[in-house]
């Protein structure tokens, strides 16, 4: 696409081309080519562009051009180009129905919409929302499965026929089949990147804060609005002693990310790390590549953040180290401890009803089989308003605590277009800064596990040198041993003898994890081998295990993973969880498996049982809100 004056003789219209094309064949009437606005002389802009229609890249810009040419009114000339041969089924461009919301005319009673219709009542679809690197948007009312979008034969396909709602005397061609999802605006992200002004390279590790600055010290107050449209009021301004977020800065680019709101902010560096001993903040910029310091005084310990609109714009942070300290290592050589390991700290996440609905029988047998208070760091961007209500709600009476954590993919980190893709990249690519720097350690579980084992144990477990441990995977099932891709080809002659490990559970000691930037080492990784689409099928498991050669793996005991498909049945009696992997030599629906499987004499409570008191919990809660 090319904008520009229109009186600028040097520059060249795209659409020239496709012009001189047509004089050339004798064209009359190009289908392809399209004209508005031409009549209006008096802009000074122009809009000009060829596009391929069926690709995602039109889908985007379509509703920006009905912007241009009907809001603005500015003259715009169009080309299509679409490719004349597509390939297979595989190769096809467009796999999605895209919408993009730019509405100039909306309004607070009148919200902008994403409006899809005439959708296809064979397919099942999944919900995707496409915006900004600064947006942390959030699901904020749902009645459906938005990962599973899919028509009743006998009722049809609106939220009320999902709930039961349906005037049954009303013919179903008649009936309106509306779906209705809202989404809200939870934080603005703050994010920048971050060099050592005297060396000129990122200063990876370095953890950095972001506290509301105190602009008076008369009492006021503070009005914050929720992604629901909740309004909160405080008594008065946050003290920047309290840390709103933290992070850490990533070798990639010297990246940092924050989650902000509309304000004033101080970012610093962690007033208790070793970086506030080693560096102090200096004003400058860049000019021409180079980093060039300001000789002007600065506060050497804070960076004010002005947070006033929605674009997001990348900060520029320069720090330079102390004299004495220009060789000194940004982590302290012994570990800290805290009150932290008096709790076990457990991640996992999940999209999709029938997903929560494991995940909380997970976080279940997990709580009851622990010794210590257990607390759960759910990720949060695919989860259900719903299930995020009603989860606190379940913690609260099995003992439990509950936290929910989000992070937005960078743009300079090359994406993934599939949705269980991504959610596969969040899981392992930024675990060092996914969690509050006070988390020291972490140990993934899978939603669609059952826990029969203390997770103390595996807490407390020496992981000898390595940042994280993982579960080989079983090879003790013979009708599974051709399925066994990692026994040969590739794998084997990659592994050079190291197991290859399943992602379904493993430990992650993160002081270590950050102190060796494993996960820098890892994004490295990903961001070389997601150059060929083919690579990484497995994205969570095949990048921790193609990476061993750079980042150990300590391997836990087999009993800690126990999975049907890959182990006999004869090591069910002391496996300490059972994860229901799929199988593959068939498939087999995932609640069937679980009540198949997680039954009888080797369970205090079947899966059956246990879904039972979940569901209670889940009854309860939404009487008591019925009440309230």
């Amino acid at each position: 696409a090319h904008g520009g004056n229109s009186k600028n003789k040097d520059r060249q219209d795209l659409v020239d081309e496709v012009l001189i094309v047509e004089k050339e064949e004798n064209i009359e009437n190009n289908p392809f080519r399209f004209s508005w606005n031409q009549e209006t002389e008096s802009l000074q802009n122009q809009i000009s562009l060829v596009v391929d229609p069926a690709t995602e890249a039109a889908q985007r810009v379509a509703p920006l051009l009905l912007v241009f040419r009907d809001q603005l009114k500015l003259p715009l000339t169009m080309a299509l180009a679409p490719k004349v041969l597509v390939g297979d089924d595989k190769n096809v461009p467009i796999t999605s129905y895209y919408r993009f919301v730019a509405d100039p005319s909306a309004t607070l009673e009148n919200p902008p919409i994403a409006s899809f219709s005439n959708l296809p009542t064979n397919h099942v679809l999944t919900l995707r929302m496409d915006i900004p690197e600064s947006w942390n948007i959030q699901q904020s009312k749902s009645v459906q499965d938005t990962d599973n979008l899919r028509c009743d034969v006998q009722s049809g396909c609106s939220d009320d026929s999902h709930i039961g709602a349906v005037d049954e005397s009303i013919p179903m061609h008649e009936r309106r089949q509306l779906t209705t999802v809202e989404y809200g605006l939870k934080n603005l992200q703050v994010f920048g990147q971050c060099y050592d002004a005297g060396r000129g390279n990122p200063p990876n590790g370095l953890q950095l804060t972001l506290s509301k600055k105190n602009l008076s010290s008369e009492k006021t107050s503070e009005v914050e609005i929720g992604a629901d449209g909740t309004i909160e009021v405080s008594d008065g301004p946050t003290s920047s002693a309290e840390p709103y977020s933290d992070t850490l800065v990533m070798k990639n680019v010297g990246y940092w990310q924050l989650p902000a709101n509309p304000g004033v902010w101080d970012l610093n560096i962690a007033p208790d790390s070793r970086g506030a001993e080693i560096f102090d903040m200096v004003d400058g910029g860049t000019k021409r590549g180079k980093i060039r310091v300001s000789k002007k005084p600065v506060n050497n310990a804070t960076k004010t953040i002005v947070v006033k609109d929605f674009l997001g714009s990348s900060e520029l942070l320069l720090v330079k180290r102390r004299k004495g300290w220009e060789k000194a290592s940004l982590f302290y050589d012994q570990s800290s401890k805290s009150d932290e390991d008096e709790v076990i700290n457990v991640f996992s996440l999940a999209t999709g009803h029938l997903y929560e609905r494991f995940l909380k029988i997970m976080m279940l047998s997990v709580t009851k089989r622990s010794s210590l208070k257990v607390k759960f760091w759910l990720f949060e961007n695919y989860l259900s308003p719903t299930f995020k209500e009603s989860a606190r709600a379940m913690a609260d009476r099995i003992g439990c605590e509950v936290e929910f954590v989000t992070y937005k993919w960078p743009e300079w980190l090359r994406g993934q277009q599939e949705k269980q893709r991504i959610i596969w990249g969040y899981k392992i690519l930024f675990l060092d800064v996914l969690f509050p720097l006070g988390v020291k350690k972490i140990i993934y579980v899978d939603a669609d596990q059952v826990v029969r084992g203390d997770l103390k144990e595996l807490w407390d477990m020496d992981l000898q040198g390595a940042p994280y441990g993982y579960t080989p995977m079983c090879s003790s099932r013979e009708s599974t041993l051709g399925y066994q891709f990692w026994s040969g080809g590739f794998w084997e002659s990659h592994l050079q003898g190291k197991p290859y490990h399943i992602s379904a559970l493993y430990v992650v000691d993160l002081e270590k994890f950050r102190k060796d930037l494993v996960g820098d080492t890892l994004r490295s990784v990903y961001q070389q081998l997601s150059a060929d689409p083919n690579s990484l099928a497995n994205l969570d498991q095949d990048l921790p295990n193609y990476a061993q050669h750079q980042v150990p793996i300590f391997s836990l005991p087999q009993d800690w993973l126990w999975c049907e498909s890959w182990c006999s049945d004869e090591t069910k009696h002391t496996s300490k969880t059972i994860d229901l992997c799929n199988n593959p030599r068939h498939k087999e629906p995932k609640v069937s498996m679980a009540k198949r499987i997680i039954s009888g004499s080797l369970f205090k409570e079947s899966w059956v049982e246990l879904d039972a008191e979940v569901d209670g919990y889940e009854k309860e809660y939404f009487e008591t809100k019925a009440r309230s």
